[in-house]
């Protein structure tokens, strides 16, 4: 059983820096394109960011190009999501989720697993 566990999120202000993280349990990321999410409250569930299976490609929402970042470590254990000059309407649940594809997709339910969620809260 795979469980992804996020975590790295709290309260910063606007034009700040954090980096969630994103623990696997049971496998790792090796055979999985990996993607983070988000969700604010009232409005629907993003794709944030993604990574290929092979690591090679990244792909980013248009609303976070230049922003935020994501990468797997060595091991491929860990996936990172490093955002940079946060905005107030970044303020949201962060997913982590992975999946068993090649490329990852921009609709979560075409993920494997999913994590819980981590707050990110961004004040102005």
């Amino acid at each position: 059983q795979v469980r992804l566990v996020e975590s790295g999120g709290g309260l910063v202000q606007a034009g700040g820096s954090l980096r969630l993280s994103c623990a696997a349990s049971g496998r790792s990321f090796s055979n999985y394109a990996m993607g983070w999410f988000r969700q604010a409250l009232g409005k629907e569930r993003e794709f944030v960011v993604g990574i290929s299976r092979s690591g090679g490609r990244t792909y980013n929402a248009d609303s976070v190009k230049g922003r935020f970042t994501i990468s797997v470590d060595t091991a491929k254990t860990t996936v990172y999501l490093q955002m940079n000059s946060l905005k107030p309407e970044d303020t949201a649940i962060y997913y982590c989720a992975m999946s068993s594809s090649l490329s990852p997709s921009r609709n979560m339910d075409g993920y494997d697993y999913r994590g819980q969620g981590t707050q990110v809260t961004v004040s102005s």
